[in-house]
């Protein structure tokens, strides 16, 4: 099996923005204390959306802003049914899940007669490449670099960002304490629920950005279950790394490497198809098993320490 490795590498980044998109979604519910488990259907919706906005509208950049608002009108929704409504949070999202599953389908019929994909009805639109001037010309860095999508460089703007609004700015303290305690939040007049709507609304606009870089830049067209695990693989991305936006990132980023050895063994080995595409999956369960060994020998050590200095 011969391999392009800068190619690949380039491919395994693109691969990697949406899953840098959820990883950081599902961080910012998490350090607030709610673990949203909706990310999929999240951008399930927002790769629709931005594909019908964009089509109607007839403007790229208004599909990608119709992407981003169906993500936060869908993290509001999520929001309210278990914030306002005192609905629980994990039976929300999976019953919000099953509806942008059968939901985006029957929204696509509906607008096209199709039940696959939008790619014949509707006018395909494309976020554009930033090619660097000066360093796509340099040898292997710059086919790594340069060419990449405009969103991937948002999504790597977007870990510095989240880094900066949860641990240098006031919102993010706030968070953070929810998250911690929330009654001891509350106590000092933080509004809990008030939070809560915040960090979903971050959240939504995280997944849309992710849910549009699918449908407008990944490939040009919404096809049905097209987040194809994304938002889980987000989910475990941030779990892996504590809840922390540079963690959280390179996990990402190694998913994206696995989900790129699946493509390339696909194309150029005779392996069975669907074991291939297992790859990514299992790489997510094998690393968060190590993850989860790693944390637990580390809770041992503390445990075993505060024994050692109780008996002296």
């Amino acid at each position: 099996m011969s391999i392009d490795w800068v190619a690949f590498i380039a491919d395994a980044i693109r691969l990697s923005t949406p899953l840098i998109f959820a990883a950081l979604a599902a961080l910012i519910c998490r350090q607030a204390g709610m673990f949203n488990m909706g990310l999929e259907g999240m951008i399930l919706w927002s790769a629709l959306g931005a594909v019908i906005c964009a089509h109607y509208s007839g403007n790229m950049w208004v599909g990608l802003l119709g992407g981003i608002a169906v993500g936060l009108v869908s993290g509001l929704i999520i929001a309210f049914a278990s914030i306002s409504g005192k609905a629980d949070l994990y039976l929300t999202c999976i019953a919000f899940n099953l509806a942008a599953t059968g939901g985006t389908i029957f929204l696509m019929y509906v607008l096209t007669g199709e039940k696959s994909t939008t790619a014949g009805a509707f006018r395909s639109y494309q976020i554009p490449n930033i090619d660097i001037p000066g360093v796509e010309n340099i040898p292997i860095i710059g086919r790594i670099i340069s060419g990449q999508s405009l969103l991937t460089w948002l999504a790597i703007l977007s870990v510095f960002l989240v880094w900066v609004l949860l641990k240098k700015t006031r919102l993010g303290l706030r968070i953070r304490a929810v998250g911690e305690n929330p009654h001891a939040a509350e106590s000092v007049g933080i509004s809990v629920p008030k939070i809560g709507y915040i960090s979903f609304s971050i959240c939504g606009v995280m997944t849309g950005l992710s849910g549009a870089f699918l449908s407008m830049s990944f490939v040009t067209f919404f096809m049905k279950g097209m987040a194809n695990g994304r938002g889980y693989i987000g989910l475990s991305a941030q779990n892996m790394a504590n809840g922390e936006p540079i963690g959280s990132a390179l996990a990402s980023l190694l998913f994206g490497f696995c989900q790129e050895l699946s493509t390339t063994m696909k194309n150029q080995t005779n392996f069975p198809t669907e074991f291939l595409e297992m790859i990514p999956y299992a790489a997510t369960i094998i690393a968060l098993g190590i993850t989860g060994l790693v944390a637990i020998r580390r809770v041992r050590k503390v445990e075993s320490g505060q024994a050692a200095g109780k008996e002296e």
